[in-house]
């Protein structure tokens, strides 16, 4: 076997990402399986069960939830292919992907990372997120990808060589949501494993309301917070805080975020929230993790 396609789902019905996965393998004429794993959602996942794919196609379902970075590692373990693709469940293919690109580059190096774009526009509720994708978009770029090239990893549309992969894996640690995919950077590069950014990207369809992603990023920052001294560089934030502190001036920062956190809340909430703010609110909220703040 060439190829596994791997895509992780939780509480998300892939039915349409699957069968346009499996139209791929066919139209391009390659060896490859089709690997869905659901982490114990809480709604059955009956929808895996009315999957109609030609090509080979397993179904795991977990016994319970196992996080996201144990369950990349199940799909993993399942795979029979030399190559292995992690794609994200919420996200589609852009007209101009190809898995015949990545196996055409394999060559070149032990990772091929082929990047993401955000939709034209958001749904409704969420421009939060949209603003934030939007604006990273510049650093999403191949060229930008390439300068920083274990920084800029991202595993939703990552395409590895499975002897390199078994070598580091998941970090099982990280239970909740956040830095997974930038601690697996820094992993790598101890590995010295060659990556190299193309351009053959996906597009993210998850957009959460602001309110959900405000969430999700705090519970990541959270999970930053427990990876002091393991991510070497890999977080801007991290860096920026660690600054503060050996310049003395963390206190102002979580005083500030204690003064106006209600006001910078209710800014990212609305229809146009602040991207300066969000940085604002992020690096208070980093910063007071084990201190109080008041609600």
């Amino acid at each position: 076997m060439t190829l596994s396609v791997l895509i992780p789902t939780y509480n998300y019905c892939a039915t349409e990402l699957v069968e346009t996965i499996d139209e791929l393998i066919s139209r391009e004429a390659i060896e490859a399986e089709i690997v869905v794993a659901d982490d114990a959602s809480p709604v059955p996942a009956t929808w895996m069960d009315e999957l109609c794919c030609s090509n080979s196609l397993t179904l795991y379902r977990a016994p319970h939830n196992l996080g996201r970075a144990a369950i990349r590692n199940q799909l993993a373990s399942l795979a029979r292919g030399t190559w292995l693709w992690f794609i994200d469940c919420d996200t589609a293919l852009a007209t101009s992907f190809s898995l015949q690109c990545y196996l055409d580059n394999a060559g070149a190096a032990d990772v091929l990372c082929g990047g993401i774009t955000t939709p034209d526009k958001p749904p409704a509720g969420a421009s939060l997120r949209f603003r934030y994708e939007r604006a990273d978009s510049s650093r999403r770029s191949t060229e930008a990808r390439s300068r920083e090239p274990y920084r800029q990893l991202s595993t939703c549309n990552l395409f590895i060589k499975k002897s390199v992969f078994t070598e580091i894996m998941f970090c099982e640690d990280i239970k909740n949501y956040g830095y997974e995919d930038a601690l697996f950077g820094v992993e790598l590069e101890k590995l010295h494993a060659s990556i190299s950014h193309i351009d053959n990207p996906i597009v993210h369809l998850g957009l959460e309301s602001n309110d959900v992603f405000l969430a999700k990023t705090e519970v990541a920052l959270q999970t930053l917070r427990t990876l002091e001294g393991r991510m070497n560089g890999n977080s801007r934030l991290q860096e920026t805080a660690h600054r503060l502190q050996r310049w003395k001036l963390d206190g102002a920062v979580r005083l500030l975020y204690r003064l106006f956190r209600k006001a910078m809340r209710s800014n990212l909430l609305s229809d146009k929230p602040s991207l300066r703010v969000f940085s604002m609110y992020k690096l208070g909220f980093y910063l007071s993790q084990g201190s109080p703040v008041g609600n």
